[in-house]
């Protein structure tokens, strides 16, 4: 019973509603530091976020914005793609990858994305149209 009780103890020791309280505040220290256009303070409070909360799909893709207002496109892609990892259905990350892939010409990933994105969408569906578009415009690689 005593065993128990420790247990118990040093599980609510560990389970510390401050941390959760700080990560939420890193968040919303970022997200109001870039809304203010101080991209690099909220560049590192969105990465202290994702320290507290891994799987944080906001922290990271608000990371993949401000690498892409800094051109840094392996970056940008690599947070929408943890975006995509966590949260398949995230429709702006989805919205975002197209854009990447666009600008690489890669016709079969934008096709694959752009259905993938019309089964999500529900804020951003008025861009389909313009996808549509630009998808049209590209030639197909290595297809017959």
């Amino acid at each position: 019973m005593i065993k128990k009780i420790k247990l118990v103890i040093i599980f609510l020791l560990f389970l510390n509603p401050n941390s959760l309280i700080a990560e939420n505040n890193f968040f919303e220290q970022g997200k109001k530091n870039y809304n203010e256009k101080k991209y690099e303070v909220s560049k590192f409070m969105f990465q202290r976020s994702i320290v507290f909360e891994p799987k944080d799909t906001k922290s990271y893709l608000y990371l993949a914005k401000i690498y892409n207002l800094e051109e840094n496109r392996k970056e940008e892609e690599k947070n929408i793609n943890t975006v995509l990892l966590l949260d398949p259905k995230n429709e702006e990350a989805l919205y975002m990858l197209i854009e990447i892939e666009l600008e690489k010409s890669n016709y079969s990933k934008v096709k694959e994305l752009t259905e993938n994105f019309i089964k999500v969408c529900k804020n951003l569906c008025d861009k389909e149209n313009s996808i549509q578009k630009l998808l049209k415009n590209l030639e197909p690689k290595n297809e017959s």
